[in-house]
């Protein structure tokens, strides 16, 4: 019992030795390997690793993506000096482990280093466009300005930035309403422009179509005129041919033409003197105006 007490110590020491030797590093760190205070070495690589006992000591560092997020929205002036109500949140995650020690040390201070760095180019890029333009048109526009430039600032401290978002950008209750009645205003001036430019569009296609009537009917009229022409030469032709084969026939014809029309209904009166050339089938059928011999 005596000579079991050395060996569990020596077990104990070698135990504590080992555990004071050997650190383990996992898939979602980053270790920093110290040894005397300054940084010997970096370990990204999952798995367990060796270290000096008593000389060197491991810092972890989370390499996942981190959320900042402001509990409270921020408070920045337009070009129209009237304020707006930011709500914005950055991801973010460490790229350089050693970089990112030197230059903030922990999550707090690469924190505050990228808070300060977003609100000062979300203030310039609020400050030089107007209520209107932050509200409704351009949040892409600044959203990608303010990503690039906060990135490039971010590799100075071993950061990289995942993505900055705008949660939602509100007018304070003094501003509201007068930036609601802009707004109608402008809304209105544009209804107003389109409607304008409706009715000049419509008076435009209504004259245009009126054009193309009075061509149509123009062309029509003209070709039936030309069929008109051409049936009237042609029953003229045919009148003067059957004229010709038999002139005292045609002469008849056409007299009882003109009787049935004459006397088309019992009430009609034809004041004429008898012995009128337009009476002389009526006196003799063969036309001679004197009567039999």
């Amino acid at each position: 019992m005596k000579a079991l007490g050395p060996v569990v110590a020596i077990v104990a020491a070698a135990a504590l030795l080992a555990g004071a030797t050997m650190f383990t590093v996992d898939q979602r760190q980053a270790a920093i390997v110290f040894q005397f205070g300054e940084v010997r070495d970096v370990v990204t690589k999952p798995g367990l690793h060796f270290k000096l006992p008593l000389v060197q000591n491991v810092r972890y560092l989370d390499t996942r993506i981190l959320t900042l997020d402001d509990p409270e929205p921020q408070r920045f002036i337009t070009s129209e000096n009237k304020p707006v109500l930011v709500d914005a949140f950055v991801k973010w995650r460490i790229s350089d482990p050693r970089t990112y020690y030197i230059a903030v040390g922990d999550e707090r201070g690469a924190a505050y280093r990228i808070s300060q760095t977003v609100n000062g180019l979300l203030r310039e890029e609020f400050g030089r466009r107007t209520v209107h333009e932050v509200v409704s048109g351009e949040r892409d526009e600044i959203m990608k300005r303010v990503t690039d430039r906060v990135a490039d600032d971010a590799k100075k401290i071993g950061v990289e930035i995942v993505d900055v978002r705008l949660k939602r950008v509100d007018l304070p209750q003094e501003v509201s309403a007068d930036v609601y009645r802009r707004m109608e205003s402008e809304r209105k001036r544009v209804a107003a422009e389109l409607r304008s430019t409706g009715a000049a569009e419509a008076e435009k296609i209504r004259a245009e179509a009126e054009k193309q009537r009075e061509v149509i009917l123009a062309e029509a009229y003209r070709e039936a005129q030309r069929i008109r022409g051409e049936g009237d030469a042609k029953a003229a032709a045919i009148y003067a041919a059957a004229f010709s084969q038999n002139p005292e026939f045609y002469s008849f014809f056409r007299s009882m033409e003109a009787y049935r029309s004459t006397f088309r209904g019992r009430s009609d009166l034809l004041l004429l003197e008898p012995n009128s050339d337009f009476f002389r089938y009526l006196k003799d059928a063969s036309g001679r105006t004197g009567g039999k011999k």
